[in-house]
């Protein structure tokens, strides 16, 4: 799962980028994703948004046992 999970984030990868931003992979366990948000997304008062209604929804799109999607520093 943690590969399928690091392919869907490739996807998206690019449109936090264009923002200054990115994402890293730290672990997936029991169908929770824990990701590091960098960047400028770090640091963005946004930033819960775009994790639940961006990387969150995404990543529960198209892997459907992805249960939940938390930031971890």
């Amino acid at each position: 799962m943690k590969e399928k999970v690091t392919e869907a984030l490739d996807k998206i990868r690019p449109s936090l980028q264009a923002d200054g931003g990115d994402v890293e992979l730290v672990d997936v366990v029991n169908g929770v994703v824990k990701v590091r948000l960098q960047g400028a997304c770090a640091g963005c008062p946004m930033s819960q948004m775009t994790l639940k209604n961006g990387i969150e929804r995404y990543l529960k799109q198209e892997i459907p046992e992805v249960k939940s999607v938390e930031n971890v520093n």
